[in-house]
């Protein structure tokens, strides 16, 4: 079973409790959710996702779920109530949470044999990956979720599904060696990231479509899965020798260069991407759900600042 955390706030839109904890302190939070207790929550930038995800249980073929998402909170179980009620307002099937008040609420990760932990909280999100979970903060606003059953999920490479390795070489050296040294190095496959075992679990509901399509030629696979990387030849070519190294595959690649992964990500369309690049995520994160994977030399500056933060 692919198993997937996520916290309240990046299922449903809490940015009005979130300003009344703020400038008015727990207690004025707990009244005002008390208060609001009937009103359902919005729905948040990884609601399209999660929904769409959730469906894809009725692919079993034996009655066993093949996807299940546990809420993650750092709401106390009374705040939470609102939160559960919420979930079945939006007719989520969702049955499990923990609510740990105040506290970071990922180190059950491991316990729960999670494969992803999506937050709006970075310094939850950074802590988690440091501790070689899986994790990423969304980013922008939930898109439109018209009618469909079809689920697109869109990958950066390194620094996501790959470590990153190959992007050390980028940024010490600059692209002339960086191509020179993914080319030496073109039949030695790169180590796994922190996204890869979700995309291992991804593929495993792909392969019940697979048989699926074997006995139904006419059957329209729902899940479909990309990478949009800023690779191009000749680098692009290991991106591939690595995935089927590790035996994990996509259905679609997008090797750009230089040119900007939010045109190509409006056409796409994905219910989310994962980039480990803000500068990658900012164009087209109003319009596509994002997630940002704050992991790799590209964010060695931003974690060290966070880290001097106070934590709660």
């Amino acid at each position: 079973m692919l198993v997937v955390g996520v916290a309240s706030s990046a299922l449903f839109d809490l940015s009005n409790a979130d300003a009344v904890f703020r400038e008015h302190g727990e207690a004025k939070y707990r009244e005002y959710q008390e208060e609001h207790i009937a009103n359902p929550l919005e729905t948040g930038v990884a609601f399209p996702f999660i929904k769409r995800l959730l469906s894809l249980n009725n692919l079993s073929q034996n009655k066993t779920p093949l996807v299940e998402v546990i809420i993650l909170s750092r709401n106390d179980p009374e705040t939470g109530l609102r939160v559960m009620r919420s979930v079945a307002h939006h007719d989520l099937p969702i049955s499990r949470a923990i609510f740990t008040q105040g506290r970071s609420p990922f180190k059950y990760m491991g316990a729960l044999n999670m494969s992803l932990f999506l937050s709006q909280n970075e310094q939850d999100v950074r802590t988690a990956i440091r501790m070689g979970f899986a994790a990423g903060q969304v980013l922008g606003l939930p898109a439109a979720d018209p009618k469909g059953t079809d689920l697109r999920i869109a990958f950066d490479f390194d620094g996501v599904l790959a470590d990153d390795s190959s992007e050390r070489v980028m940024q010490a050296e600059g692209l002339p060696a960086f191509h020179a040294h993914e080319t030496e190095h073109l039949e030695e496959p790169l180590p796994e990231g922190r996204l890869s075992e979700f995309l291992r679990g991804i593929n495993r509901i792909q392969d019940i479509e697979e048989t699926l399509v074997e006995a139904q030629p006419d059957y329209n696979r729902r899940v479909h899965v990309a990478i949009v990387t800023a690779r191009n030849a000749p680098s692009h070519e290991r991106v591939v020798k690595t995935l089927q190294s590790w035996g994990v595959r996509v259905n679609d690649a997008f090797f750009l260069g230089g040119i900007e992964k939010a045109k190509v990500l409006r056409v796409l369309n994905p219910h989310i991407f994962f980039d480990d690049q803000l500068g990658h995520l900012e164009g087209a994160a109003d319009e596509i759900p994002s997630v940002h994977v704050p992991f790799g030399v590209v964010n060695e500056v931003g974690r060290m600042e966070l880290e001097e933060l106070p934590t709660s």
